[in-house]
C-alpha cells in the first residue's frame, strides 16, 4: 500500500490524478475503522492533513462555504447561527474525540446513509452543492445529486471533495436522531426539517431508513401548499394536529428501510414519522416566535 502525503491541494489534485484508486483520508474516523476491520483495503492512501484550504470555512452572508475538514467541533462552535440544522446534527456525531477529527467532508465521501450530517444538508436547501475539485477544474453537485447508491456518491475517480456550499439559513431548522443508545451510536434512523420562508419552502431529510439519504418530497410539496394557502406564514397561526399527522404519514411513506441488528424496518417508519411530527412543531413554534417578535 502506497502512502501519499501532498503538501498542497494543487499536489493533492495531481497525485488524485495519478492514482484514481487512492482512497483520501483526513479525519480517518470511518476509513480507520474500515481498514482495521479489512473491509477496505486500498492499493494507496491519499493524507490530506497538511492542506490548511480545507479546514477553513467563509461566508458572504447568504452562503457558507465549508472546507471539507472543518471538524464538527468547530461547526457547533462557530457555525450554529448560520448552520443550525448542520450544528445540531454535528452535536450528535460519536464521541469529543470523534468530533474533533470527524468532518462533513468525510461524511459525503463515504456517502454511508446513516451519515449524520445528510439529513441536515438535504433539508439545508437544493442550493446546497458538493464542489467537486480535479486537476479539471472544479464542479458542483447538487446535493440531490450526490448520493447515487449505499455508500456511493457521484464523485469522479480522480475528483476530490474540496468544500460544501451550504445556503445560510433564514428560519428555524431540527435535527433529529434515534439509536441504540444516547451518545457514541449509528442511527438506526434521522430526520431533518428546515423551514425557508424567504421563497416559502421547507425542506426535510432522511438518514438510515433508505439505500441513500434522501428527502421526502411529497411531505415537502403539501406542507408548501398549506403555508401558501393558508397565509399561515404571515399569519404565524397554528397548523393544527392534521396538518402534523398528515406531515408525519408522509415523510413515513417516503422511506424504504431494511430489518437489521439496529432496528427493523417497521421500527424505522415509525420513528420518522414521530420524529417528523417533533421537528415540525419545534420550528414552527419557534418561527411564531420570530415573527411575533419583529411585529
Amino acid at each position: 500500500m502506497e502512502f501519499l502525503r501532498p503538501a498542497t491541494w494543487d499536489e493533492a489534485l495531481a497525485a488524485k490524478a495519478e492514482h484514481p484508486t487512492a482512497l483520501p483520508i483526513s479525519g480517518g474516523t470511518d476509513v480507520m475503522v474500515e481498514m482495521n476491520f479489512d473491509v477496505h483495503r486500498p492499493s494507496a492512501i491519499l493524507d490530506l492533513n497538511r492542506i490548511t484550504e480545507l479546514t477553513e470555512w467563509s461566508s458572504d452572508g447568504e452562503t457558507v462555504r465549508l472546507g471539507a475538514a472543518v471538524p464538527y467541533t468547530r461547526i457547533i462552535e462557530e457555525l450554529s447561527g448560520p448552520l443550525p440544522g448542520l450544528a445540531l446534527a454535528a452535536h450528535t456525531v460519536g464521541s469529543p474525540q470523534i468530533r474533533n477529527r470527524g468532518s462533513v467532508g468525510g461524511n459525503l465521501g463515504a456517502a454511508s446513509p446513516a451519515g449524520d450530517s445528510h439529513p441536515a444538508l438535504l433539508a439545508a436547501g437544493r442550493e446546497v452543492a458538493v464542489e467537486a475539485h480535479s486537476v479539471r477544474g472544479v464542479r458542483l453537485i447538487p446535493i440531490d445529486e450526490f448520493y447515487v447508491g449505499v455508500k456511493r456518491n457521484s464523485l469522479e475517480p480522480d475528483e476530490l471533495i474540496g468544500a460544501v456550499r451550504i445556503p445560510v439559513a433564514d428560519g428555524p431548522q431540527q435535527f433529529s436522531k434515534i439509536g441504540t443508545r444516547n451518545a457514541m451510536v449509528i442511527a438506526v434512523c434521522a430526520f431533518g426539517f428546515a423551514l425557508h420562508p424567504k421563497d416559502g419552502t421547507v425542506g426535510t431529510g432522511i438518514g438510515s431508513a433508505a439505500p441513500t439519504p434522501r428527502r421526502a418530497v411529497e411531505a415537502e410539496e403539501y406542507l408548501r401548499g398549506v403555508l401558501a394557502e393558508r397565509g399561515l406564514w404571515e399569519s404565524g397561526e397554528l397548523l393544527g394536529p392534521e396538518v402534523v399527522q398528515r406531515f408525519g404519514e408522509l415523510v413515513k411513506a417516503a422511506a424504504s428501510p431494511i430489518d437489521d441488528v439496529r432496528g427493523t424496518a417497521d421500527y424505522r417508519r415509525h420513528a420518522l414519522a414521530v420524529m417528523a411530527r417533533r421537528t415540525l412543531t419545534w420550528c414552527w413554534n419557534d418561527y411564531r416566535k420570530q415573527i411575533r417578535s419583529a411585529a
